[in-house]
């Protein structure tokens, strides 16, 4: 496979994992999805690995994925880019502003009330509304009604809209994982780029790299992708990781 071959010849590595959806399953709430022991030593393995920088890109809250993963000695883009761990140490990369969050709350609810299954995830800087745990054809109907609530009612300037794997995010239009990843590669060279996810959000950084002749990105299940290859489920990943 060319990617081992790259990665084995490589002398500065970058290694971005999304976190849900990618290294672990979903879950009916995040809280649920935790890292197993297998995953746990691959990262640490990979991180203990010389000229190789392993970095978690996650949409999730930092205090959360903090939790399932912040003991392992690498570095985490959280909440699509708003919070970055580096070197054990937590940094805001945008102001923390929430004025707009009472507003959009009223549409969530408004939402959340009708269609069953669904929750409100409020994050530092965003609000994300679930229906993962909704009936199928129900969940994407009230998702379609929320996005349309949303485009007419909210008049921010400084959001925008995710319609994410069964999620729509409202977060601030200054952060997003390609905005990361192209600050990462401005700021060193790197010979191997391996990038993987699941979720629109992730298709930020995949754009970013598309271009880039040492990146291999890998989306992890269906739909239309920028990714130039493709794993069916975080098992494959961990498989791939094992590899490396």
């Amino acid at each position: 496979m060319e990617l081992i071959s790259k990665y084995k010849k490589a002398h500065n590595r970058l290694i971005l994992l999304d976190y849900d959806g990618t290294l672990v399953n979903f879950t009916l709430t995040p809280d649920e999805a935790k890292p197993s022991v297998d995953l746990l030593n691959i990262l640490y393995k990979l991180s203990c690995t010389p000229c190789t920088k392993v970095i978690i890109i996650t949409g999730r809250e930092y205090k959360s994925i903090d939790k399932l993963i912040g003991h392992l000695p690498i570095d985490i883009i959280a909440e699509h880019g708003a919070m970055i761990k580096e070197n054990g140490t937590w940094k805001e990369q945008i102001n923390n502003v929430t004025f707009w969050k009472k507003e959009v709350l009223l549409s969530l609810n408004e939402i959340t009330s009708k269609c069953p299954g669904s929750f409100i995830e409020e994050k530092s800087f965003s609000l994300a509304w679930h229906y993962r745990n909704s009936e199928t054809e129900a969940g994407h109907t009230y998702s379609r009604e929320l996005i349309r609530l949303l485009d007419n009612n909210i008049h921010f300037s400084v959001l925008k809209i995710l319609d994410g794997n069964k999620v729509v995010e409202l977060l601030h239009n200054g952060i997003g994982k390609g905005i990361s990843v192209n600050n990462l590669i401005a700021q060193n060279t790197y010979d191997c780029i391996l990038s993987i996810g699941d979720d629109v959000t992730d298709e930020d950084m995949f754009e970013v790299l598309k271009d880039n002749e040492n990146s291999f990105t890998i989306k992890v299940g269906s739909g239309n992708t920028s990714a130039k290859y493709r794993l069916d489920a975080p098992k494959n990943v961990l498989q791939l990781l094992e590899l490396l």
